[in-house]
């Protein structure tokens, strides 16, 4: 056989040999990279435009495996139409699980997993907005932009000055702890891991001492509305809330209260309670649904953002080559077991 044909015959082989992953919820960005990656790794993408749902469940067919977005909830019923058509694996392109019902597709044999990606998008991200928010930046911004270029009333704060609490030092919140170290300010952690070099305290005594309270620990049933009314009340007056988790970590209406009666400093957010269907879309022609988001935005002293800490080249890359190999190593576990179950 000559060395072309042998080339052609292995390029067979290995396209046979692949392992095949529908990726739902695709975009441009991400397709780019699937299409690079995939080929180089033994797998075969089917690449989906349209969002994981049980209309769509059936563009899965012939895939055991599948990548998903964190922007569409995966419902148990797609789950079940899903199950319908073989899938066995989810790989979703997030750290953050709360979009699957878990325990739910574990009952339909369907094994769910996150990935991880470079921490340094969201710690640099965040430190940014406690930046933004210490030294008022959106009234600032606002007032140049139609030309009216004084001073403020109100004096900024340098973070040297401060006393920062960082609620969860999973990879992103130990980033985050990193990067104040330049800064030179105090350092509080909650749930803190060995090592971080902050003072690890009760969230009580945090919330008490911090003049900026920032939020990295995953949402689950112990942390749902974990800054709820009693725990703002406990803040410091004039401090300042950085969100860059999920919005569901924030009781959205006690903190729209706080910061109505000038209790808070102000708060810059990343995530919302309720923004699905909001964040990733053109809302320019339409009302908001979310009184909460709409009264948070008129304010001068809170910084929204639509769920785009994460969005950078690097962590983006990362997303994809990890998704693909989440999904390899679930069909190299399964082959294995096949193999020891017929050995």
């Amino acid at each position: 056989m000559t060395s072309s044909g042998a080339t052609a015959t292995s390029a067979r082989a290995t396209a046979a040999r692949a392992v095949g992953v529908a990726v739902y919820g695709c975009e441009k960005d991400e397709a780019a990279l699937f299409r690079a990656l995939a080929p180089r790794v033994g797998v075969r993408p089917t690449l989906i435009e349209a969002p994981v749902s049980e209309a769509t469940a059936e563009l899965a067919a012939g895939n055991r495996c599948i990548s998903v977005s964190h922007k569409t909830d995966v419902t148990p019923s797609t789950l079940r139409a899903l199950s319908r058509v073989g899938v066995a694996y989810i790989s979703t392109r997030s750290v953050g699980f709360d979009h699957i019902d878990v325990e739910y597709a574990a009952g339909l044999g369907i094994s769910v997993e996150n990935v991880s990606y470079s921490p340094d998008s969201v710690a640099d991200y965040t430190v940014m907005l406690m930046l933004m928010s210490v030294r008022h930046a959106k009234s600032v911004i606002r007032r140049a932009d139609v030309h009216d270029y004084r001073l403020s009333d109100v004096r900024g704060r340098e973070l040297r000055d401060l006393t920062v609490g960082v609620v969860g030092t999973g990879r992103i919140g130990a980033a985050v702890v990193e990067r104040l170290r330049g800064f030179g300010c105090r350092t509080l952690t909650h749930d803190g891991r060995a090592g971080s070099g902050a003072a690890d305290v009760p969230l009580d005594t945090l919330l008490e001492q911090s003049d900026i309270v920032t939020l990295h620990t995953p949402l689950n049933a112990d942390t749902h509305h974990l800054l709820h009314r009693h725990r703002i009340e406990r803040m410091k007056h004039g401090a300042f809330v950085i969100n860059t988790g999920r919005g569901a970590l924030i009781d959205t209406e006690a903190l729209v209260s706080a910061l109505d009666s000038g209790f808070l400093g102000g708060a810059a957010l990343d995530v919302i309670e309720g923004e699905e269907g909001v964040f990733y879309a053109d809302c320019r022609d339409k009302p908001l649904a979310s009184k909460a988001l709409a009264r948070l935005q008129e304010l001068p002293n809170v910084v929204i953002s639509p769920h785009t800490a994460y969005y950078t080249d690097h962590a983006l890359r990362d997303t994809v080559e990890n998704s693909l190999t989440n999904c390899l190593e679930f069909e190299s576990g399964n082959e294995r077991n096949e193999r020891n179950e017929h050995g």
